[in-house]
């Protein structure tokens, strides 16, 4: 059940409740008012494929960060079969921002890790918003190198708004730990998929991106910094800051998997249902494990100095430069 309306869906909000309410004076009752209801129906679903139709970059984000949409735990209760998962970095403590475990899919063993925004206030709090600690991402790690020992694939979830910038973090070696990741994945003997599932932020996402695969659902994000944050580094003025600077900013940061994938930095968009992942996530779910399924078998059998060799030269050719002799 849809609990939450973005501001531009509010037209639907209206037009649904409307439906729920006749669906209720009819239940049970002697009242035939199915053709209005299919009526009114058919009108929600022509609206909402105008209103996804046009998205700006900031509706997505919006859409990307909506709180019904599946998280990582979701995805795994829908995609996978015996799931244990794996608590720890064997250095300081447990992070709960990232699930990290074995599982598999259609009878496939792989590894799966990703962020965990958590569900109301308290799941929340203890999930920290989905922005993970230093261990979080040793813990992803330790997972991963399990899953290379064992020679399983390993499979990311990226949904955060970044890593948590907390003086205990930084304390505690934040960036030595995304650096030590970003290291790591890029030489690990075994297949890596990522798929943006919400929020690709900054370098908390980047720390479990490293893939031989990258995809996006259709209606994720991914970038180097938040468009609230862009708009209050780059266009501050007096007074405060609004909607219109954070549209802008996403405008100009080009964070959609349309525009990534138009610049190459992504290998694919994963469609989603009409209206936002939240509106159908078993639909989504298996449109992701088909095509997980569908890589990992090409994947699998390159061997492994041409898998690491491949991955090394995906990452070399992103982005443009020139060269000067001086």
């Amino acid at each position: 059940m849809i609990r939450y309306y973005l501001e531009f869906e509010r037209p639907l909000e209206e037009l649904e409740l409307k439906i729920d309410e006749l669906k209720r004076l009819s239940d049970g009752k002697d009242i035939d008012i199915s053709k209005e209801i299919k009526k009114l129906e058919k009108k929600v679903k022509d609206l909402r494929s105008e209103i996804f139709s046009s998205l700006t970059a900031w509706q997505k984000t919006l859409i990307a960060r909506h709180p019904d949409r599946p998280y990582t735990l979701d995805y795994i209760n829908l995609m996978t079969t015996d799931f244990v998962e794996l608590h720890g970095d064997r250095r300081y403590s447990d992070d709960p921002s990232i699930v990290a475990g074995i599982a598999k899919i259609h009878n496939m063993p792989v590894a799966i890790i990703g962020h965990q925004k958590g569900r109301g206030t308290k799941e929340r709090i203890y999930r920290n918003f989905g922005q993970p600690h230093p261990e979080g991402y040793r813990k992803a790690l330790r997972v991963m190198k399990i899953a290379e020992k064992f020679k399983r694939p390993i499979i990311t979830f990226i949904d955060t708004p970044g890593a948590f910038p907390g003086i205990g973090a930084e304390e505690r070696g934040q960036a030595e730990a995304i650096a030590m990741n970003l290291m790591e994945m890029s030489q690990m003997k075994t297949p890596i998929i990522s798929v943006v599932i919400g929020e690709g932020g900054s370098g908390g996402a980047l720390a479990l991106g490293v893939a031989d695969r990258l995809f996006m659902l259709e209606h994720s994000t991914y970038s180097v910094i938040s468009p609230e944050g862009c708009a209050a580094i780059l266009m501050r003025k007096e007074g405060e800051i609004g909607t219109d600077d954070f549209s802008r900013a996403a405008e100009i940061l080009k964070l959609t998997a349309q525009d990534l994938l138009r610049f190459k930095i992504i290998d694919g968009i994963i469609p989603e249902p009409l209206g936002g992942a939240h509106r159908d996530p078993e639909e989504t779910a298996k449109s992701i494990s088909e095509l997980i399924l569908v890589v990992l078998e090409e994947l699998n059998t390159k061997p492994t100095g041409k898998l690491l060799e491949e991955r090394y030269r995906r990452y070399r050719k992103m982005g443009s430069f020139t060269e000067e002799v001086l």
